[in-house]
């Protein structure tokens, strides 16, 4: 099992940056394919892209390339998310989460199939 804890997030301005984290401890880091995710009250959670820690393959929503990229440290246990040029419209609660199962692709396109989940770290894209 891994538990996983998110951190970076905060109050930006439109056109600004944020980096986001997630740590993990637990399991071994290679076991999971790690990915980052978004909610906004009232909608369903959105994956926005992921990472297999054993080779770095990655999975990214389409409309999620270009702003977002992530990136994994297996030395920290780390898998982090660079976001650039923010919109008030990504604003949400950001979540990153695991599987050891699953491929990066399914749990983008169907994130309540992924077992493990952190707290989530707001992120306010203002005006």
């Amino acid at each position: 099992e891994v538990q996983l804890v998110e951190s970076g997030g905060g109050l930006v301005q439109a056109g600004g940056s944020l980096k986001l984290s997630c740590t993990a401890s637990g399991s071994p880091f290679e076991t999971y394919v790690i990915g980052w995710f978004r909610q906004v009250p009232g909608k369903e959670r959105e994956g926005i892209s992921c990472i297999r820690t054993s080779d770095g393959h990655i999975y990214s929503r389409e409309s999620m390339k270009g702003r977002f990229t992530i990136s994994s440290d297996n030395a920290k246990k780390t898998v982090s998310l660079q976001m650039n040029s923010l919109k008030p419209e990504d604003t949400a609660v950001y979540y990153c989460g695991a599987d050891a199962l699953l491929q990066c692709r399914t749990i983008v396109i169907e994130p309540d199939l992924a077992d493990y989940w952190g707290q989530g770290t707001q992120v306010t894209v203002s005006s």
